[in-house]
């Protein structure tokens, strides 16, 4: 492999032998200009542990509320109580926005200052007794974290109560940026940090729940500090082992506007093949369309993502925040992200266990 960029030899000759990548490898990804060097490191990476295939999952995103007590500068999902655009769920509603089809259910959402704790055993217990086939996927780090400060659940009970209830996996949201630089001025300090977020994930591991890691970027982020980012994510996998996989969310500008325009495609494919060299403990690195549009995110394919996430039916977060892709793919759109890269698309749940191969006609193989 020949380099425009000579000093990323080095880095290949890691690559090639297995060796860590060090925090000054990290530095050197993320300035090179030489991005379809980067990308092929990434994509031998990726290619090594799934070959051609690409994962999806049939999966419904809810949002209980947007109600929060934060007022995080980046956040254009979050509504006061009483606020136009609020919103809150029944446990009945829930149940009913989740059909038969759907494999994972996504439940993430505000952190309400009225709710109880008990009424989040509700929400799984009632959907996992109504659905006992679809795996739900519940609460950020972020919010155990919350349930804390709140009603004072430590998490370790919080979560062996929910895994109780029907808890099987959580999301990664809630990370933003392990920077306690940025928590003051996005005004995040609120939230958990980055050592709380890692020690709510590495108790979620102890207790077999798996789970995913994110990091939010393309604001008002360093470079430093997204490298700084990844390799504390990679720590924590080498303490508690328990990650799924690592998604990048490039901020969206929507009202929040804390830069002019949203970081371009050649910053989202620098930053999941990045991530897929730094993060070696990591089994998948997913390309989030819903973000990245489907066109980058089909390109991602050759940058180091083997996931594209999935139909993610009813998506609010990132669409209130000002995601302009639609809320909602059919497979066979994301067949045809997979297919555009000349991938194998293999539907997954939400533990990664294998569901169904396809050819790239979109026949089950």
């Amino acid at each position: 492999m020949h380099f425009s960029d000579t000093r990323l030899t080095a880095v290949w000759d890691k690559v090639q032998t297995g060796r860590r990548l060090t925090r000054d490898d990290g530095l050197l990804l993320f300035e090179t200009d030489d991005l379809l060097g980067l990308g092929r490191m990434a994509d031998h990476v990726k290619s090594s542990r799934e070959g051609n295939r690409v994962y999806f999952v049939l999966n419904r995103y809810i949002s209980p509320t947007n109600v929060c007590v934060l007022s995080c500068a980046f956040c254009g999902f979050a509504r006061k109580k009483g606020e136009a655009g609020a919103f809150e769920y029944t446990v009945e509603d829930i149940i009913g926005m989740v059909s038969e089809e759907v494999r994972e259910v996504h439940i993430v959402g505000g952190h309400h200052p009225d709710w109880p704790f008990e009424y989040y055993e509700r929400i799984i217990a009632g959907l996992h007794a109504a659905r006992p086939t679809v795996q739900i996927k519940a609460f950020t780090a972020a919010e155990i974290d919350y349930f804390w400060r709140r009603w004072k659940i430590e998490p370790p009970e919080a979560l062996a109560r929910l895994k109780a209830a029907g808890l099987q996996t959580m999301p990664g949201g809630g990370a933003e940026i392990f920077s306690s630089r940025l928590a003051k001025r996005l005004r995040y300090a609120g939230k958990a940090d980055g050592d709380r977020w890692c020690e709510i994930h590495g108790i979620a591991h102890s207790l077999g729940i798996r789970t995913n890691a994110t990091m939010l970027y393309g604001h008002v982020e360093t470079l430093a500090e997204r490298v700084d980012h990844l390799l504390r994510l990679r720590e924590q996998q080498d303490r508690s082992g328990g990650f799924l996989t690592f998604i990048a969310l490039p901020y969206q500008v929507g009202t929040t506007k804390l830069v002019p325009r949203s970081t371009p495609p050649a910053d989202n494919l620098r930053t999941i093949a990045a991530a897929r060299l730094l993060l070696d403990n990591f089994p998948h690195v997913e390309a989030y369309w819903v973000l990245l549009g489907e066109e980058t995110a089909s390109v991602a394919l050759h940058f180091g993502a083997d996931d594209v996430n999935g139909t993610l039916e009813d998506e609010r977060v990132q669409h209130m925040a000002g995601a302009e892709t639609p809320a909602g793919l059919a497979r066979e759109q994301l067949f045809r992200i997979i297919r555009d890269a000349n991938k194998v698309p293999v539907e997954r749940d939400a533990l990664y266990n294998v569901v169904r191969v396809f050819d790239r006609e979109g026949a089950a193989a």
